[in-house]
C-alpha cells in the first residue's frame, strides 16, 4: 500500500461502517437474552409472556452510523441500548437523533396534528461502558451539559429539554450484582478481558482475539455462540480494535497535536494494520478448522 506524505490511505482499509455490526449487538439481538440483560440492569423481572420486540435502527431511518440495539418492551417502554468502549459525551446528543427516528419508525406522524393526545412508548437509554479507561460503577451523561451558555442562568430558570443517559461499567470485576444476574453480559464481560490480558502479554491483536476465544470455548464460555460465530467474531473485534481505539488514538495524537515530523510513525502504523487485515481472510481459514474441533 502507498501511502503519501500527506494523507493516509485510512479509507481503503477500514471495513464498511453503513451497517453497524458488532459482536456486542450480534450477541445480544436476541429477546430472551435482551429480556434477562434489562431485567438484570434495572434490577426486576421482566416475566417472559411480557412481549419485547426488537426495531433496532436501519440506515433507512439514520445515514451513517447506526445505533446498537433497541426495543420495545410490552409497547409501553423503548429502550436504546448502546456499547462503547470509549465514553462519548455526545452519547445524549447522539440518542436524541436515535429516539426521534424510533417515534417516527413506530407511530403514524401524520396524527401529531389532531387534537387528540397520541400516547407513545416512555424512553430510556442505557450505555454499558466497557473500555479501559477508570470510570465509577455508575454514572449519567445529561444532553443539557452540551448546552451553550448556562453557567450564567439563574437558579429559577429552567431546561426546557433534557435526556439522561445511564452509564454502566461492565469491565469485569464491576457491577457484580448485574453480571451475576446475567450470564451472558458476564461471559462477554470475561472474554474482552481475556484479550486484554493476552495482548498485554505481548501477543498480536488477532493472536489475542483467538486465544481469547480458545480460553472461552476450553471452559464452557459462550461456547454455542463462538461455535456459531468464532471467524465473524475474531473479524469485529479486530476491526473495532484496530481502527475505533488504537489507530484513532495514535492519529489524534500526531496530527491534532501538529507533530508533522511524526506522520510517517503513523502511516507505518496504518500499512501495519492493513497487512494484518490482509491476512485475515488466510487466518480465517486456519480458525475454522481450529473452532471446528470444538464442536
Amino acid at each position: 500500500m502507498e501511502i503519501t506524505n500527506e494523507q493516509t490511505n485510512e479509507q481503503t482499509v477500514q471495513p464498511n461502517r453503513e451497517h453497524k455490526s458488532s459482536v456486542f449487538s450480534l450477541l445480544f439481538g436476541k429477546p430472551e437474552i435482551l429480556r434477562n440483560l434489562y431485567s438484570a440492569i434495572e434490577g426486576v423481572e421482566v416475566p417472559p409472556d411480557i412481549p419485547l420486540d426488537i426495531n433496532t435502527l436501519s440506515n433507512a431511518f439514520i445515514k451513517g452510523r447506526i445505533n446498537d440495539i433497541s426495543f420495545i418492551l410490552d409497547k409501553r417502554l423503548i429502550v436504546i441500548l448502546e456499547y462503547q468502549s470509549t465514553i462519548n459525551e455526545n452519547m445524549p446528543l447522539r440518542i436524541l437523533e436515535y429516539i426521534e427516528a424510533l417515534y417516527r419508525k413506530s407511530i403514524d406522524m401524520s396524527n401529531i396534528y389532531n387534537e387528540k393526545r397520541i400516547m407513545i412508548p416512555r424512553p430510556e437509554f442505557i450505555v454499558l461502558y466497557n473500555g479501559e479507561k477508570p470510570f465509577p460503577e455508575k454514572d449519567v451523561l445529561l444532553l443539557s451539559d452540551s448546552f451553550m451558555d448556562t453557567e450564567d442562568l439563574p437558579v429559577e430558570n429552567k431546561i426546557y429539554l433534557e435526556l439522561i443517559v445511564q452509564v454502566y461499567n461492565i469491565n469485569y470485576g464491576h457491577n457484580q450484582e448485574i453480571l451475576q444476574k446475567c450470564e451472558t453480559l458476564n461471559s462477554y464481560s470475561l472474554l474482552i478481558n481475556k484479550i486484554r490480558e493476552y495482548t498485554k502479554s505481548g501477543l498480536t491483536l488477532v493472536k489475542s482475539i483467538e486465544a481469547g476465544i480458545k480460553y472461552c470455548m476450553e471452559n464452557n464460555i459462550l461456547n454455542d455462540f463462538l461455535r456459531e460465530h468464532g471467524t465473524e467474531v475474531i473479524n469485529m473485534l479486530f476491526y473495532d480494535y484496530n481502527f475505533d481505539d488504537h489507530v484513532a488514538s495514535i492519529k489524534r495524537e500526531y496530527f491534532e497535536e501538529g507533530r508533522k515530523e511524526e506522520r510517517k510513525e503513523w502511516q507505518g502504523v496504518v500499512a501495519d494494520q492493513a497487512a494484518e487485515i490482509a491476512d485475515l481472510a488466510t487466518e480465517n481459514a486456519r480458525l475454522r478448522e481450529q473452532l471446528a474441533g470444538y464442536r
